[in-house]
C-alpha cells in the first residue's frame, strides 16, 4: 500500500502544480464503552485509531476553498465569506463548517487549496466526520499562524454538528481525535470535559473491530430522536424526584425505579440504558487499571445487550455479529459501537485467537445475512497532528 503522504504529495502536484505547505492528519476513533452517554453529561471511554484522515493544503491569495476529495474524485468549491451547506457535496459541509465555527470566534482566513485522503470507513461508527473536522482544523491553525486549546477544539468541532449540520450529537468524536494518545485510551467526563488518559496495554488480548458494512446516516436516523427521549425522561425525573437535574447524569438509578409508574415504557428503558451505561464506564475504569479481563468482557456483553433492548439502536446486522462474535473462541466480550442503526462492533479478543477469530466471524456473519463485513485491528494513537511541513 502507498504511504498517504507520497499520495497527496502526487496529487497535490497534479491538481495544483506544487507541493503543499502541509500535511495533517487526524485519527478516526472507537469508543470502547460509553455509547450514548455523551450528550447526557455522561461518561465515555474511547480510543484513537491508526485509521485517520489526511488534508494537504496550501493558502491561495483569495477566499476561496477548493477542495477534491480523493477516495471519492469529487472536488467543491466554497467560500470562505459565505460559509453554507452543499447539498451535491455534503462532505464539504465538514469543511465550512469549521470555516463558519472559525469565523464566528473572529479568525481571520485565507482561501486554501486542499486535498483529502482518508483510511476512515465512510458511515460505519468510526467517525470519519469529527476526523475530517479536526484534520481541517489543525489544516487551518497551520496554514493561519494560530493555535486553539484541545478543549475548546473539541467543542468548535462540536458546533460544526450541532450548528451548522443539525446533528444533537455530544463531544466525545471531537475530542477523542484531537487528544488521543498513542498506547491510550481516553476517559472522558463530558460534562466538566476533565479527561484522564488510561493506559491500554493488553498484554494477551487486543480490540478487534468489525464492521457489518451496513452502512449509517446519523443525521436522518433516530438519533435525534433518542437525544429528545432522553430529555423527556430528564423532565418526569425532575419532578418526581425534586431534583433540578437537567440531564441523565444527574439521576440515580433509584431515581429512576421511584419514577417508573410516571414515564412510558419506551421513556424508561432509555433512561436505564444511559444511568446504567455511565456506571459500566466507571467500572470498565476499574477493571482496566486492575487488567481483570473477565469483567471487561462482561461489561462489553452488558452494555450490547442494553444497547439492544433498551435503546433500541441495534438492528439485525449488529446483532447477528455480536452474536456470532461471542460464540467463537477467544472472544471476551462484544458489544456494537458507534451511535448504531448500522456501522461497527468492539471485540476484545484473545491474541493467540485473532486470525481464527476473525476469519470465523466473517464468515459465518456472510452466512447469515449475506453481506461482506471486514475487520479492522488497531492500537490507540495520537490524536490530530502534522505530519509535514514543506
Amino acid at each position: 500500500m502507498r504511504n498517504p503522504i507520497t499520495i497527496l504529495e502526487d496529487a497535490f502536484k497534479h491538481n495544483f502544480g506544487v507541493l503543499p505547505q502541509v500535511i495533517v492528519k487526524a485519527p478516526g476513533r472507537v469508543n470502547i464503552i460509553g455509547e450514548h452517554t455523551d450528550y447526557n453529561h455522561g461518561y465515555v471511554l474511547p480510543m484513537a485509531l491508526e485509521q485517520s484522515i489526511y488534508i494537504a493544503g496550501r493558502t491561495r491569495s483569495d477566499s476561496i476553498l477548493n477542495f477534491t476529495a480523493l477516495n471519492t474524485q469529487r472536488t467543491s468549491i466554497a467560500d470562505i465569506n459565505c460559509p453554507v451547506r452543499n447539498p451535491i457535496e455534503p462532505w464539504m459541509d465538514y469543511i465550512v463548517g469549521v470555516v463558519a465555527e472559525l469565523k464566528k470566534l473572529g479568525f481571520t482566513l485565507k482561501g486554501v487549496d486542499g486535498i483529502i485522503y482518508g483510511e476512515v470507513p465512510i458511515g460505519c461508527g468510526l467517525s470519519s466526520s469529527a476526523a475530517l473536522e479536526m484534520a481541517t482544523l489543525k489544516l487551518f491553525e497551520m496554514l493561519n499562524e494560530f493555535h486553539l486549546d484541545d478543549v475548546e477544539s473539541a467543542k468548535l468541532g462540536q458546533r460544526v454538528e450541532n450548528n451548522f449540520l443539525g446533528l444533537k450529537s455530544g463531544i466525545m468524536d471531537q475530542f477523542i481525535s484531537r487528544c488521543g494518545k498513542k498506547d491510550h485510551a481516553l476517559f472522558i467526563d463530558c460534562r466538566t470535559l476533565n479527561f484522564e488518559l488510561v493506559p491500554l496495554k493488553l498484554s494477551e488480548h487486543t480490540f478487534v473491530i468489525s464492521n457489518t458494512n451496513y452502512p449509517r446516516g446519523l443525521t436522518d436516523s433516530k438519533y435525534n430522536e433518542r437525544v429528545y427521549e432522553c430529555q423527556k425522561a430528564v423532565e418526569i425525573l425532575q419532578k418526581s424526584s425534586g431534583k433540578t437535574g437537567t440531564y441523565l447524569r444527574d439521576f440515580t438509578l433509584k431515581d429512576l425505579e421511584n419514577a417508573k409508574n410516571d414515564l412510558e415504557d419506551t421513556i424508561y428503558r432509555r433512561a436505564l440504558h444511559v444511568i446504567t451505561e455511565n456506571q459500566r464506564v466507571l467500572d470498565f475504569l476499574s477493571a482496566l487499571k486492575n487488567s481483570n479481563i473477565e469483567d471487561l468482557g462482561i461489561l462489553l456483553n452488558e452494555s450490547d445487550y442494553s444497547l439492544q433492548r433498551n435503546y433500541e439502536v441495534t438492528n439485525r446486522e449488529l446483532e447477528v455479529i455480536t452474536q456470532i462474535a461471542r460464540s467463537i473462541e477467544g472472544c471476551i466480550g462484544a458489544r456494537m459501537t458507534g451511535a448504531g442503526f448500522g456501522g461497527c462492533t468492539i471485540n476484545l479478543v484473545r491474541k493467540d485467537c485473532t486470525e481464527k477469530f476473525i476469519d470465523t466471524l466473517l464468515s459465518e456473519y456472510e452466512k447469515a445475512t449475506g453481506r461482506k463485513g471486514s475487520c479492522i485491528i488497531s492500537s490507540p494513537s495520537d490524536g490530530a497532528n502534522i505530519v509535514k511541513r514543506y
